[in-house]
């Protein structure tokens, strides 16, 4: 069983020692890899990944992002023949000790993807609005995946080989969202395992503030549910504008064929025609897009099978 720690970087030489120094030396009937994604570092964190006997490493020579860095990671290191891939940060956030915890259920072959909870509401650095955010965004999360996952934001977390291969990132922001919500239309069993996490080294470098973190993870989820559950969006808003356009318009009806005042009261006739329109566009698209959909499942299982073949062929 070949187990690959990839840890995405970005300037973190100050960090990485202590990261690389938490992660378990061996763990029992398991052949260890670490990886590094430089993503387009300006400081020594490869020199100081050599020191500590780092052979793995994919280089960006420019910043990429988070997404990218975990999907060129996670091709790398199925080129190399891993079994399981575990994710971690370059900042030192999560324990690293407890790797062996996070991989024993896919070794048990009870899950397919574990997700590290980072047990936010016990977080001391975040603010009471940053928790209620997480529990928002988790909650949304979950509706749209099917899943009862308590912190889905988390990048702490380990996925089989047979799970990357049939996921695929399209997002340039960051993977979390929507790898929970691809595994969990995609019928895998994904479980979680609590965490405490290590004092904060440094503020983040995904996003510049808490609102741009929304906007972006909104974003992406957003787009996630709508590639997986398009009939559901476009339905339930063309019903919400079914409902608002028909009531100017019985209105107008009423004024038109009880009180005989057919001349009057055109704004409602104008007003429900354009909502009852915007409705019917929207349960059009939401056929349209839900062919989209299985078109795009049936391009998603030949490309999961070039993957396959290509996999093969590296072994």
């Amino acid at each position: 069983m070949k187990v690959f720690i990839q840890i995405p970087c970005l300037n973190e030489e100050e960090t990485l020692p202590l990261v690389l120094e938490s992660i378990p030396k061996k763990i029992k009937g398991v052949e260890l890899e670490l990886l590094i994604i430089d993503d387009g570092s300006r400081d020594k964190t490869i020199e100081v990944a050599k020191r500590y006997g780092v052979k793995h490493f994919v280089k960006h020579t420019r910043n990429m992002g988070l997404a990218r860095s975990f999907r060129d990671g996670v091709m790398y290191a199925l080129e190399h023949g891993a079994d399981i891939v575990v994710n971690t940060d370059g900042d030192n956030q999560y324990p690293q000790n407890r790797i062996p915890d996070l991989i024993q259920p896919i070794i048990d072959g009870t899950a397919d993807i574990v997700i590290a909870d980072r047990q936010t509401q016990k977080i001391a650095h975040f603010s009471p609005l940053k928790k209620l955010l997480q529990r928002i965004g988790s909650f949304i999360v979950n509706k749209a995946a099917g899943t009862d996952l308590p912190d889905a934001a988390s990048g702490f977390r380990a996925y089989s080989r047979e799970s990357l291969i049939r996921l695929n990132i399209v997002t340039q922001f960051s993977y979390c969202m929507e790898t929970i919500i691809q595994a969990g239309n995609k019928r895998m069993a994904i479980t979680s395992i609590p965490v405490t996490t290590n004092a904060k080294t440094r503020e983040s470098r995904l996003f510049k503030n808490m609102w741009q973190h929304i906007y972006k993870s909104s974003a992406a989820i957003i787009r996630s549910y709508i590639m997986y559950r398009p009939y559901i969006i476009f339905g339930v808003l063309g019903w919400t504008l079914f409902v608002i356009g028909a009531i100017p318009f019985v209105r107008w009806i009423i004024y038109a064929f009880v009180q005989h005042d057919s001349n009057g009261h055109l704004q409602s006739l104008l007003i429900g025609s354009v909502f009852l329109i915007a409705s019917f566009l929207c349960l059009v698209l939401s056929v349209v897009a839900d062919l989209v959909r299985t078109n795009r499942i049936l391009q998603e299982e030949n490309l999961e099978q070039t993957r396959r073949h290509h996999l093969d062929h590296r072994k």
